[in-house]
């Protein structure tokens, strides 16, 4: 590595070069060297994922959305994606949207996250917790007509 470039070396032989970004969460890799597994989404849209979690329901779409959204560049999204799709292979609908609402509620913005709450049936816990909150009453606490 220099300041400006990093190089791959094997057998003493330079196999490739890149110019060095000091850019967190940068990426610079050029399509050719990409593995074959991340080359066959490149030439996917995000519309068509999205289209796919559509099937699924409203918050899968979203979840996938907000996914892509939130990377520097969409493709780095679509892994993520595609495990939130294949969950439905496992899941009822219904499970993976109340997962996906949660996850959205939470910026929990990965598969990683829904998979989670899938496997420990978390999906629906916090829906159920929020009704179950009690009110809190105190002298100290004043009340919206306070405010006007």
């Amino acid at each position: 590595m220099t300041k400006t470039t990093v190089e791959v070396l094997f057998k003493s032989k330079r196999i490739v070069s890149h110019i060095r970004s000091y850019k967190k969460g940068h990426y610079t890799t050029l399509p050719e060297h990409m593995p074959k597994s991340h080359r066959e989404y490149r030439d996917w849209s995000p519309r068509r994922l999205i289209n796919w979690a559509s099937t699924i329901g409203p918050s899968t779409r979203a979840l996938v959305e907000a996914i892509m959204a939130s990377r520097q560049h969409p493709v780095q999204g679509y892994r993520s994606a595609m495990g939130l799709i294949r969950l439905a292979k496992t899941y009822p609908n219904e499970r993976l949207e109340a997962a996906a609402k949660r996850a959205l509620a939470a910026r929990a913005l990965s598969f990683k996250s829904v998979d989670m709450m899938l496997k420990n049936n978390l999906e629906g816990a916090a829906s159920e917790a929020q009704g179950q909150l009690p009110i809190v009453r105190h002298k100290n606490i004043r009340g919206a007509e306070y405010y006007h």
